[in-house]
């Protein structure tokens, strides 16, 4: 009688010591999120409601930061300048997310079907990390003298006849902008769609062979279905750091591109802080609306 209603017994009644094991075990994480995350967002939302003058800040309780970011917003002549840059900084992160999402998917796909070798496989994604083996600045510098006026992309096209004239828009244009978060973020994209490719049953795609499907049937239903996880994660990670840059549009957009991040930046430089917070917190609500809106489409913690 004892026994059986023993084992009846849920397992964190019958072993409490477990459950507290399990608490003290999460506890590190759990201080290096609130000390790190949560305490700083609570101080940038406090700081957003707060006022300043030319010397100090002035603890507060405002909202005249958030109406000066829409102020003349309400007309419909002409777009205000926050919806043109907010507008400038989702056309970047669509773009990135767009090239990186083809160029990650080709290349996991062909790391994971098509190099049989597990060494080989090795080798090459190595290979695609060595460009993270410098620094993002150094990167980005280094398309500069190839997309210049006078750089080696110019000279080569005059000298082969090509272009009689140097083109203006490699360089300090939005193309530039754009090919250097592909350059930077491509990595993020291939190594979760990667991850996801490496973890498809085999038996699967024979499967579909077996039954007649044709490979692009094969890939549309069975092996993009199965990637999604890896897809919605990479594309988390590169709309998110894209949304936020402000380094790469600056230096690649010559300072004359605009985005949310680069606002930001320019409003702390002149001590700014209150309105550049509460340009953050609108800016960090819609990511967060944009992360929740990916993490609809697949059961993450389900599938990890």
């Amino acid at each position: 009688m004892n026994t059986s209603a023993s084992l009846s017994l849920p397992a964190a009644i019958r072993a409490p010591g477990r459950s507290l094991a399990a608490w003290w075990q999460a506890t590190p994480l759990t201080l290096v999120f609130v000390l790190f995350f949560l305490i700083p967002l609570g101080l940038i939302l406090m700081v957003s409601f707060w006022d300043f003058n030319e010397y100090e800040l002035l603890p507060d309780f405002t909202f005249k930061h958030y109406l000066a970011i829409f102020e003349g917003c309400s007309n419909t002549d002409e777009m205000c300048v926050t919806f043109k840059t907010y507008l400038s900084t989702f056309k970047f992160s669509f773009l990135v997310w767009l090239i990186t999402l083809v160029i990650g998917f080709t290349v996991s796909y062909f790391l994971a079907f098509y190099v049989r070798s597990s060494g080989m496989q090795t080798l090459l994604f190595v290979l695609c990390t060595i460009p993270f083996w410098t620094s993002n600045v150094i990167r980005m510098i280094s398309w500069v003298p190839l997309l210049g006026r006078n750089g080696l992309v110019n000279q080569s096209l005059i000298g082969a006849g090509l272009i009689d004239t140097p083109i203006e828009w490699l360089l300090f244009s939005d193309f530039s902008v754009v090919l250097a978060f592909v350059h930077l973020y491509t990595m993020f994209m291939i190594v979760p769609i990667f991850n996801s490719m490496m973890r498809i049953d085999r038996s699967l795609i024979e499967a579909a062979n077996d039954s007649g499907a044709s490979a692009w049937q094969t890939l549309w239903n069975v092996i993009m279905p199965l990637s999604r996880t890896g897809i919605i994660i990479g594309s988390i990670f590169v709309i998110t750091i894209v949304m936020g840059d402000f380094v790469t549009i600056g230096v690649m957009g010559g300072q004359q591109i605009a985005s949310v991040g680069k606002i930001i930046q320019v409003q702390t430089s002149y001590l700014q802080f209150p309105l550049a917070a509460a340009n953050a917190v609108i800016l960090l609500s819609i990511v967060l609306m944009i992360i929740w809106a990916l993490t609809r489409l697949v059961d993450i913690r389900k599938e990890l």
